[in-house]
């Protein structure tokens, strides 16, 4: 993520992309809002990998949905993507090929070649809180730069 934000070249100037430390054992939104407050609830995102399957061949994606909601993995993604199933990737995968820790995937630095279904909903909040790449952090940084990323499209109805 931090290579990823410093050749960072969006809109949003990399000045509002913010850093701060947080204890990894309250890393999962559950724990997470529970101790800082469940106001952060409705300003957080939490970014999933999955696996779409059509025929023989699989196809890795990221997605960005409100903490709030929970991702419409057998609908708007399966949709999207053209699949006929679609599930959540295993960790092992998403932690492998992403370089980060499961817990704390972020969508910045994800491989250049994945698509990055964000809900429209996180592009609009005035600031987000989402992973940092590392169960110790999390990133903030304006709604609007997750619709700036590579490989962003953003979905209307990504979340439940």
């Amino acid at each position: 993520m931090a290579e990823a934000v410093r050749g960072w070249t969006g809109d949003v100037p990399a000045e509002q992309i913010l850093h701060v430390d947080t204890d990894p054992a309250i890393a999962d939104t559950g724990a997470f809002v529970a101790h800082y407050g469940q106001e952060l609830l409705g300003q957080s995102a939490n970014c999933v990998v999955v696996a779409a399957k059509r025929g023989g061949e699989v196809t890795l994606a990221a997605c960005l949905v409100p903490s709030a909601g929970r991702i419409d993995v057998n609908g708007a993604v399966r949709r999207h993507l053209g699949a006929r199933k679609v599930s959540f990737a295993p960790m092992e995968t998403a932690v492998e090929l992403t370089g980060m820790e499961y817990g704390g995937i972020t969508p910045i630095g994800l491989p250049a070649d994945w698509p990055l279904l964000v809900d429209a909903a996180v592009a609009d909040m005035p600031y987000v809180l989402v992973g940092s790449g590392r169960r110790r952090g999390k990133f903030i940084a304006p709604g609007k730069l997750f619709a700036e990323l590579p490989g962003a499209e953003l979905i209307e109805g990504l979340a439940l």
